[in-house]
């Protein structure tokens, strides 16, 4: 018997970081919330990553989602603004693995392909198909609309491990 499966999609930044919640239901998908965390910059790194764990956790304390999905980082170009979004992304682990949730993470093209259908695209392919998979979404920055992006990847990998799991037996 399928159960109801509420799904926290994270997209962590220091600036900005994005989440979204979707339900699964079998090959139902809903959508519950999304929001955007900002840290002020004029703040130093400690108190940032402060305030968005405080988001993090009033977000999960809120909506009280089963499993959490994390974009994992890339490097980029400049190893200062890699470390920051390392640590942003600690955070973005930490918060639901301190309240008991399973956390996937799941690399940009992987949730692109499972979104758009390929594994490069633009935020505007990436919120077309949000729009589309999940009509009464509304979200207020694209690192929401790609929280709830990576939510729906999350969906599309667990249903496949599930499967995987059921055709070994």
């Amino acid at each position: 018997m399928n159960e109801v499966i509420r799904i926290i999609g994270i997209d962590p930044g220091l600036r900005k970081t994005g989440w979204g919640i979707v339900e699964s239901l079998g090959n139902s998908l809903s959508f519950v919330a999304s929001g955007t965390i900002t840290s002020d910059s004029k703040l130093d790194l400690a108190s940032r990553l402060c305030q968005l764990h405080e988001g993090l956790a009033g977000a999960l304390h809120l909506h009280q989602p089963h499993e959490a999905a994390v974009e994992k980082t890339f490097v980029n170009k400049d190893a200062a603004a890699t470390l920051k979004l390392g640590q942003a992304r600690g955070i973005a682990m930490l918060v639901p693995a301190r309240a008991g949730l399973p956390v996937s993470e799941y690399a940009p093209n992987s949730v692109k392909k499972a979104v758009i259908g390929v594994g490069h695209g633009d935020k505007n392919q990436i919120k077309m198909m949000v729009d589309m998979l999940l009509p009464k979404a509304h979200y207020d920055s694209d690192d929401a609309a790609d929280a709830l992006a990576i939510a729906i990847c999350h969906v599309h990998s667990r249903g496949a491990r599930l499967l995987e799991r059921r055709l070994a037996v």
